[in-house]
This record gives C-alpha cells, structure tokens and sequence, in this order.
C-alpha cells in the first residue's frame, strides 16, 4: 500500500520540507484547502529537485464552488506538466456558511452543483487534450468559447484525473457516477465505509454504468501514531482536537451515529461555538480515538491500515494533526505499509 502525507508547511518552507518527505519514502504529498494556497506549494514542489517526477502530487481538497471550472482546469494542467504527469485533481465542496462568508460566493445544493463542476472540468482538460470543440452548458457554469489562443496544448501524460472528496450518500454517488476517483473524507469509521459509503459508491457507479475499476478510491486516515508513552499521548491529543472538530459538523453528525454517539454531536457544536477546546477535546472517549483513527507505533498503524483498507484500494492518505510525526516514523510507517 502506498503513502500520501500531507505537505504541511508556509509556502516558502515548502521546498525543504517536500524534499524531507519524499526522501522518507513516501508515495504522493497532498495540500488541502487551509491557511495558505493549495495549489502554490504543488507547484514550488513540483519544481524542487528530488520531488518534482518522483512522487504523486495532489489537492485534497480545493474548494471548487468558488472558482471556475476554467481556473481549475488551469492549475490542474500546468501541475500537471510541472510534476509530469503525477498530479490529481482533488475537489470538495465545503459547508454553506465557509462559502457565503467566508468566500463570499453563492451557496447551491453541493452534490449537483460539484457534478456540474467535474464535468465542466473534465470538458475543458478533455477539449485541450483531445481539440474537441468546447461546447459545456450546465444551470451555474457555461464554457463554449476556447480559441486557438488560450489552449495550452496537449500533455504526454493525458489530462490529470479528478477526484472528488465525499461522505454523505448523495456526494458519493455523485463522485462515483462522475469523478475519477472518490477521496474519503477522514472523519469515518471502519463500519461506516462498508455500511454507508461502499453502497452508496455501488449506487453510484450502477446509475452511470460504470465499473468498480472505473472509480479509484482514496481513502483517508487520520493518525496518533508514536513509539514512547509520551509520544503517543502527544499525538492523541492532536487527534482528539481534530475529531472534535469535525464531531462538532452537522453534516458529519452521521458518522457518530452509526456507531451510537450522535447525542455527542450537538454538545461539541454548542461548546465550538463557545470556543471551548478542552471541553471539546474531552468528549472525545479513548473509544472514540481507536474507531474514527488509528493509534500506535508506525507498524501498528500501518497494520490497522491495511486491515481497514486493503480491499479497497493500493494507497491511502494519512494525517498527523496537531503534532509532528518524526520523519524516521514517517518512513517506517511507509515501509511498512509496503
């Protein structure tokens, strides 16, 4: 099974730090959509010695309903060309409040509108790639005019693939009807993958006709991973911090009831809004770590990954929230997983 970490570092540390990972050994890095860019680090790593055509590069996710198709597919192909050809396109949709006020966009009902956009998407890149006239005409999104002028040209490697990110049932449909794979969202559990997500992805691909193999599927973990005492509760506590966080969602409320601690979602809501973090942090039971994450030594880790994962798909993408996994981990983690 293959790594992907995250590249977690200010754009102009991004060199070092994506050399540093990859001479650990992993698969792919990844940036998603925080305090910084996440498309820019891509391209620095892309073109850093060492990184750039040596491992698998890719956004997880940017934010799609706020930017055009035709700026998406911009990025995604010059990253394409910069990493050649080991760029994947990774897309979300993000919560109503984030895109009216944070973006300042306009909000519609997400799986919809994230279908139009991989599809508009994937007519550009196909259209630049292929010479097919330009011709997409969606409800938010229309894209029928690509003179000569600003096609790019085409890739050696073909278009990057567009993956989009998903948990509930109707945007894991989506991705599976359209997308060309489907990143997990890390917030799950194992159950709820197989009770929840792999029928939805079954729905999904029987609607568009399409085959298992047709879809890639990425999933996501999120790691307290540590040899030492200390280690590992420095790394639980980053873990609780994040399960909080995303237990506080309504959206993600369903993932705490299958596995029956959904009373704990609007207490953590309550309490985010009070910024309340220990408090937070609290209600997150030791249970709770071991079945929405994997804890232990990098070997124990890359066991429980495998037992989730490895029907599923050949990589998957780790997090290490809130503390720094040592990069030796990190490598043996990689090996391991191998």
């Amino acid at each position: 099974m293959l790594l992907d970490v995250q590249l977690d570092a200010r754009p102009d540390q991004v060199a070092a730090r994506a050399r540093e990972l990859a001479g650990c050994g992993v698969a792919g890095l990844f940036t998603f959509e925080g305090p910084h860019d996440v498309f820019l680090p891509l391209g620095v790593a892309a073109a850093t010695e060492g990184v750039g055509g040596r491992v698998d590069l890719m956004t997880n996710v940017a934010i799609a309903m706020p930017r055009s198709p035709m700026h998406l597919a911009h990025a995604a192909w010059d990253l394409q060309l910069m990493s050649q050809g080991r760029f994947r396109l990774g897309l979300g949709s993000q919560i109503r409040p984030h895109i009216e006020k944070r973006y300042g966009a306009t909000w519609s009902p997400p799986a919809a509108r994230m279908r139009e956009i991989v599809l508009a998407v994937k007519a550009i890149l196909s259209s630049w790639q292929d010479g097919t006239p330009l011709d997409f005409r969606g409800e938010h999104t229309r894209h029928t005019l690509m003179p000569p002028t600003f096609v790019p040209g085409t890739l050696p490697w073909g278009p990057p693939p567009v993956l989009l990110g998903a948990l509930g049932p109707l945007m894991t449909r989506t991705a599976a009807e359209v997308a060309d794979g489907l990143l997990v969202m890390p917030f799950h559990s194992h159950r709820h993958i197989r009770e929840h997500t792999l029928p939805a992805v079954d729905e999904g691909l029987a609607s568009a006709g399409r085959q298992r193999s047709d879809l890639a599927i990425a999933p996501q973990a999120i790691l307290a991973m540590g040899r030492t005492p200390a280690e590992l509760a420095a790394a639980t506590d980053g873990v609780r911090a994040l399960l909080a966080f995303y237990g506080s969602t309504p959206a993600y409320r369903t993932v705490l009831d299958i596995q029956g601690w959904g009373d704990a979602q609007p207490e953590l809501n309550a309490l985010s809004k009070r910024g309340d973090v220990d408090a937070m942090k609290a209600l997150v039971t030791d249970e709770m770590v071991e079945t929405l994450a994997v804890r232990g030594t990098p070997e124990d880790c890359a066991a429980e990954l495998h037992r989730r994962f490895g029907d599923l798909t050949d990589r998957v993408c780790c997090y290490f929230p809130g503390y720094d996994a040592p990069l030796a981990q990190v490598a043996d983690l990689a090996a391991a997983l191998g």
